[in-house]
């Protein structure tokens, strides 16, 4: 029993020390400014009686009275600490009246990226760093791009960003934060009238081109069908001039032998009497009187 007692005893006191104890001791050392914990991408800055005593931006733990001294133990009660998140931040500014060198209202939006370059400086120097610099940049993008003619305004964005850039760049380091790229990511029109007058002009030259296109391709489906039409009736025309040679050679041919051109002539005088409508009695040869009586019954129906 006196082993699991004491089994039991170092459970609860390893339970204690580490969940209640140790805590409680970490939490009264970085009270005391006996150490720091930096966070990735942090910055540390320590301020005493208005003085800056401590700049820390290396991650990981810190010694404190190894970085400044005694005044580390007051640090913490009297001064103040401030945490600066130093890592690359970006914003996004939309649609920035700008007029272009022929009067038109146009609207630009610009990105760019920023971060902090000077802890003090950012500080210190300006009270709300972030929008001064979003303030310089909309200014200095009004100011600079303004009365730009409207072909260079809607092609030359990498132009009309470095451009910005370069005017803003050197006042925000002032302010300890940095500006890093920018760029002109959309430049359109402000006025919703322009816009309708524009989508109208669009739409009539649409429409324009596109009757063009029709009446080329049927003046052209035209001329194609009259050369078509024209070649035909040449040819048409020189067969039909043709065929009266072909079909005299072909009689005077048949016209040589008597027999051949009796024969083709009763053919053919039978075919057109077979085509007719008209009525045929076939009579025995040799019998006269029965021609005659048909005649005369024929005559007499016709009168």
């Amino acid at each position: 029993m006196s082993g699991f007692a004491t089994l039991l005893f170092v459970a609860f006191f390893s339970f204690f020390f580490f969940l209640i104890a140790e805590p409680l001791f970490r939490f009264f050392l970085r009270l005391l400014g006996v150490y720091a914990v930096v966070e990735e991408g942090t910055c540390h800055v320590y301020v005493l009686f208005g003085k800056v005593v401590g700049i820390l931006d290396d991650p990981g733990l810190q010694i404190l009275w190894l970085k400044m001294g005694p005044k580390a133990l007051f640090v913490r009660w009297m001064g103040k600490r401030h945490i600066l998140d130093m890592r690359l931040d970006q914003q996004y500014l939309r649609s920035l009246p700008v007029n272009s060198e022929e009067g038109a209202p146009m609207g630009i939006g610009i990105w760019y990226e920023m971060n902090i370059s000077d802890p003090v400086a950012y500080l210190f120097k300006n009270t709300d760093p972030r929008g001064s610099l979003a303030a310089n940049v909309s200014n200095a993008t009004v100011r600079t791009l303004s009365n730009m003619p409207l072909e260079d305004m809607l092609e030359t964005r990498h132009i009309m960003s470095r451009t910005v850039r370069g005017e803003v760049s050197p006042k925000s380091e002032e302010w300890g934060y940095k500006l890093g790229s920018v760029y002109i990511r959309k430049v359109h029109f402000r006025d919703a009238g322009m816009i309708r007058q524009i989508e109208e002009k669009v739409v009539n030259r649409l429409r324009q081109v596109t009757s063009a296109i029709r009446q080329d391709g049927a003046n052209r489906v035209s001329i194609i069908t009259s050369s078509a039409e024209r070649t035909a009736a040449v040819e048409f025309a020189k067969a039909n001039a043709m065929r009266p040679q072909i079909v005299g050679k072909a009689l005077h041919k048949i016209s040589a032998d008597p027999e051949v051109a009796k024969a083709m002539f009763e053919i053919l005088e039978m075919e057109n009497i077979l085509e007719s409508d008209a009525q045929i009695t076939l009579l025995p040869e040799g019998h006269d009187f029965t021609k005659q009586l048909l005649a005369a019954d024929f005559a007499e129906v016709k009168e």
